[in-house]
């Protein structure tokens, strides 16, 4: 850290530190980083964007940052901030431009002594059956109307036209859909964008992963999930809203530069551009991010489905005998009006969400009744030559953080720096040593996305467990990557 930042932020105790409002003047709140010192390191241009975001216009409690925090656009990526409902604003730059990436986990009755001889044809099926990697486009033909009704249902869309079960709606945030979707704020362009790619999972960093329990951490709160045993076989699939999420947060932005001026909003930074959260420009936003949010959720359920034909195929029996249940299905990059307890009342607010997902505790009508007596599952995904992990939501997230917690890794290295360090080939051949096997269509996509160019997600998830806003459950490392 530099020492500039070494000077201003203040340990509060082992997990967590504060910028003070007096850090910059037109603060309108403090910011809170989940840290632990160590992982400090690296953060400067993050914590820049901690202490702007401080000055949106009805910002409630502080702004916070989760441990994966890196620089974004706008927010930090890691960062949350909830803003008064009334009188507050929704930045676009708070829910970033993958509208509502996220990650989906199947779980398996299957062990690994099942599946170690087939791994290859696994993730040869899944490549196979996914379509991956820049501008690529789907299996599934959608005319604009059909899109609009995609829009609008999200994943209960694809489930009513046989792409997985009706279980995994009742298992995926918010149902799988966003009923405040409008069509009619969705421009031609993005709609030109979004009709080839609906069933693609894309580059970067998104992927599909099959993976092994390595270590279980709260056996109870585990079976609750559907997690028994180590050696179980579970599936994580990460993806968002592709260019149709993009285009949707680009053409808002566009608009909300200009709404800054009509409503005299004044904040450090243009990519922090905003507007009331009611006016027709923020009301907008909302129903345009809620039809991108939709897409994505039929996106991931429909690969979902592909994913469970890929098993079927080569394991030879049906994914129901598999027990290829979904645990669940978790948002990142949304900004969601809910209600949350300010000042001993309970007030409608907007909580955005960037690079960070929900953590909502036991006892919440929001939570999934099978997962009422525990809370929300929380689905962390590591590098792809590392581990990931399955956490739980608290109490105490709902206390501190509007139920929120980390979402990933968090990236120390940026794409182009990567890629400079080591050529594809060889993170393969190296992963492959590990006995982990991967297939990428993108000359680039394994230099990008290498270990070296990520925190190590243990210490991302051992310090949101440390500040209790979420609880370690079980530890899945990968055996099969399938990337664009």
């Amino acid at each position: 850290m530099a020492d500039k930042w070494s000077q201003i932020i203040q340990k509060i105790d082992d997990f967590r530190w504060r910028i003070p409002k007096s850090y910059k003047s037109g603060m309108r709140t403090e910011g809170i980083v989940y840290s632990t010192e160590n992982m400090l390191t690296d953060m400067d241009e993050s914590l820049e964007q901690v202490a702007n975001v401080a000055f949106l216009p009805g910002i409630v409690g502080a702004s916070m940052a989760m441990p994966d925090i890196h620089w974004g656009y706008g927010f930090p990526i890691g960062g949350v901030a909830a803003t008064d409902y009334e009188t507050g604003v929704v930045s676009p730059g708070g829910v970033g431009f993958d509208i509502n990436c996220g990650v989906r986990m199947l779980r398996t009755d299957l062990t690994i002594n099942d599946v170690k001889e087939k791994i290859g044809d696994l993730v040869d099926q899944l490549y196979v059956n996914v379509p991956s990697g820049v501008g690529s486009e789907g299996n599934i033909r959608v005319d604009e109307q059909e899109l609009k009704a995609v829009m609008t249902k999200g994943a209960k869309w694809m489930v009513e036209r046989g792409f997985g079960w009706a279980d995994d709606l009742e298992v995926s945030e918010q149902g799988g859909v966003m009923d405040m979707a409008d069509p009619s704020f969705i421009s031609k362009e993005a709609i030109k964008r979004g009709r080839p790619q609906l069933g693609t999972l894309g580059a970067g960093n998104h992927f599909l992963e099959i993976q092994v329990v390595d270590y279980i951490y709260d056996e109870a709160v585990a079976e609750v999930f559907g997690i028994t045993k180590p050696g179980q076989i579970t599936v994580m699939i990460h993806t968002g809203s592709r260019g149709f999420g993009h285009q949707v947060c680009q053409d808002n932005l566009n608009v909300m530069q200009r709404a800054m001026l009509k409503y005299e909003i004044n904040v450090p930074d243009r990519q922090l551009a905003c507007a009331p959260v009611k006016s027709e420009e923020g009301q907008a936003y909302l129903a345009a991010m809620a039809c991108a949010a939709n897409f994505a959720w039929a996106n991931r359920q429909t690969i979902a489905h592909w994913v469970r034909e890929s098993f079927e195929k080569v394991m030879g029996a049906g994914a129901h005998k598999l027990g290829m249940n979904q645990i669940y299905d978790v948002a990142h990059n949304m900004a969601k009006i809910e209600d949350h307890p300010v000042d001993g009342k309970i007030k409608k607010l907007c909580v955005h969400r960037k690079g960070a997902t929900r953590a909502f505790g036991p006892d919440n009508p929001h939570v999934p009744e099978q997962y009422q007596k525990v809370g929300q599952p929380v689905i962390v995904p590591g590098d792809m030559g590392r581990y990931s992990f399955l956490l739980v939501g608290t109490q105490t997230a709902m206390k501190q953080t509007w139920g929120s917690t980390c979402h990933g890794a968090g990236r120390v290295m940026s794409r182009h720096e990567a890629i400079k360090r080591m050529r594809g080939r060889a993170v393969q051949d190296e992963l492959a040593g590990r006995g982990i096997l991967v297939r990428a269509k993108g000359r680039d996509t394994l230099s990008e996305e290498a270990s070296y160019a990520y925190k190590d997600v243990a210490d991302v998830v051992a310090t949101c467990d440390g500040a209790g806003i979420s609880r370690l459950v079980a530890k899945m490392r990968p055996l099969g990557v399938a990337k664009g």
